[in-house]
C-alpha cells in the first residue's frame, strides 16, 4: 500500500464502537513517514473567561479545514481531531510540509485577528516509534450514516502534544509562500439548546492510565456511556428542531476574519444576507430540509484519540450514573477523566456541498472541552504530585 494512501485506502468498519475498541487486530499501525501536526491555542482558558470563545473554536476548526482543504486537492483523506481549543492532524510526507506551513499562516491571522497564540508543531510519527510510543489507527462509520471518523489507538499522539508543548520545541517560521485556503468554514448556527429543559449537555475527556489496558478499558468506558445514555444518536446535542441560524454581523465577521485573515465589507454583508434568508431555504426548499437533517447526522461528537473525547447530551440523572460509574474505574486506577457540564452546545462547519460533503464540530457552550481538559489537567498534576 503506497504510503500517501494509507488511510484513505483503510476499510470502513462497522458495528458496535466499543467492540471496535476491544480489539486491536482492527487497528493498523501508521507508517513511519507519516507526520503528526497538532495545534493549540495557548491561555484557551484566559481566553474563554475573556468571551472569545467562537473565536477559538473557529480556529480550532480552521486548523482541520486548512489541511482537509490540501488533502482534497491532493484526492487523499486524513484522519483529524478536535479539541476545542486545537486539533490534531495526521499527513503522508507528501502533504505534511504544505499543511504545517498553512497552519503557521493560521498562527499569523490567528494573532492578528483575535490577538490568541496558536501553537502549531509537527512530529515525525518515526520519531514517536523510536521513543517506544504506539500509534494504531482505524475509521468507522460511526452512527451507520456516513459519518466516518478514525479511531486511535496507543500513547503516539499524546506524547507528540507533550513534544510540542515541552520548553525546548523549536518554532517554525512561516514560510514566504505559506498559503491558507479556509473554503468551507461556516459558524452562522445560533447556541443549541437541549431538547426540554430536563436536559445538559456534558463534555466528558478520559484518559487511560494503565497502557496495556487501553483499548479494554476504553471499550468499558465507552460501553457505560451506550448504556447510560443510550446510542450516539440517542445522545446527540445537536437536534433539527433546535438549529436556528443566528444572523448577526458581529458572528459573521468574526468568521469571516478567521476565514479570510481580514475584514471584506462586501463579503461580510452578502454572508448577512444568506444567513438571513436561510430559513426560508431550511423551510421551503427539499434541498435545505435534507441539509438540515444531514447537519445532525454528520456532527462530529466523538473523538478517540488514545482518549476518549465526547459530548453528550442527556439528564442530570444519567450523567450522575455516568460520574459514578467513571469514578469507580479512577478509584481503581484505571482512568482519570474531566467532566464540563454546559447549558447549550456550539458548533462550527465545514461545508465542501450542502448535500453530503459537511462535517460539524461540536463543543460545549463557553469552552466545554477545555474545562474539562482543566479539571483532568488538575487531577494529572495531583498524580504527578504524589508520585502515582
Amino acid at each position: 500500500m503506497p504510503s500517501s494512501r494509507f488511510y484513505s485506502d483503510l476499510p470502513v468498519k462497522s458495528g458496535a464502537l466499543s467492540a471496535l475498541l476491544a480489539d486491536q487486530t482492527q487497528f493498523a499501525a501508521v507508517p513511519p513517514d507519516w507526520q503528526v501536526l497538532l495545534t493549540d491555542v495557548r491561555g484557551s482558558t484566559r481566553a474563554l473567561s475573556d468571551g472569545k470563545h467562537q473565536a477559538v473554536n473557529l480556529v480550532a476548526t480552521g486548523s482541520i479545514i486548512a489541511a482537509l482543504n490540501i488533502a482534497h486537492r491532493a484526492g487523499l483523506a486524513l484522519p483529524f481531531f478536535f479539541g476545542g481549543d486545537g486539533a490534531t492532524l495526521l499527513a503522508p510526507p507528501a502533504l505534511a510540509a504544505a499543511i504545517e506551513a498553512a497552519l503557521l499562516k493560521h498562527r499569523e491571522n490567528t494573532r492578528a485577528n483575535f490577538d490568541l497564540d496558536l501553537r502549531v508543531g509537527r512530529v515525525p510519527v518515526a520519531e514517536l516509534y523510536a521513543q517506544g510510543a504506539q500509534l494504531l489507527i482505524a475509521k468507522t462509520d460511526v452512527n451507520g450514516q456516513g459519518l466516518v471518523i478514525p479511531l486511535a489507538l496507543g500513547d503516539g499522539l499524546q506524547l507528540a502534544e507533550r513534544i510540542v508543548k515541552g520548553d525546548d520545541f523549536a518554532v517554525a517560521p512561516t514560510p514566504a509562500d505559506a498559503a491558507l485556503d479556509l473554503e468551507g468554514m461556516e459558524c452562522r448556527w445560533d447556541a443549541i439548546r437541549p431538547q426540554t429543559s430536563t436536559r445538559e449537555i456534558v463534555c466528558l475527556l478520559v484518559i487511560v492510565r494503565r497502557a496495556e489496558r487501553q483499548s479494554a478499558i476504553l471499550a468499558v468506558v465507552l460501553k457505560q456511556i451506550e448504556e447510560i445514555y443510550g446510542s450516539l444518536a440517542a445522545r446527540n446535542p445537536v437536534s433539527q428542531t433546535r438549529l436556528k441560524l443566528k444572523p448577526t454581523l458581529f458572528k459573521i465577521a468574526t468568521e469571516m476574519r478567521a476565514k479570510l485573515g481580514r475584514l471584506q465589507p462586501g463579503y461580510l454583508l452578502g454572508q448577512w444576507f444568506y444567513t438571513l434568508i436561510g430559513p426560508l431555504y431550511f423551510a421551503l426548499s427539499k434541498d435545505g430540509a435534507h441539509y438540515l437533517q444531514r447537519v445532525v447526522q454528520l456532527s462530529d461528537t466523538l473523538m478517540i484519540d488514545g482518549r476518549i473525547n465526547t459530548v453528550i447530551s442527556g439528564t442530570a440523572t444519567q450523567r450522575e450514573a455516568l460520574s459514578r460509574a467513571l469514578r469507580s474505574l479512577e478509584d481503581a486506577g484505571d482512568i482519570r477523566f474531566g467532566l464540563q457540564i454546559c447549558t447549550a452546545s456550539v458548533m462550527s462547519c465545514y461545508v465542501r456541498d450542502r448535500k453530503d460533503q459537511h462535517i460539524h464540530f461540536v463543543d460545549g457552550l463557553g469552552g466545554g472541552y477545555t474545562q474539562a481538559a482543566s479539571m483532568l489537567k488538575q487531577k494529572m498534576a495531583r498524580d504527578a504530585g504524589a508520585g502515582t
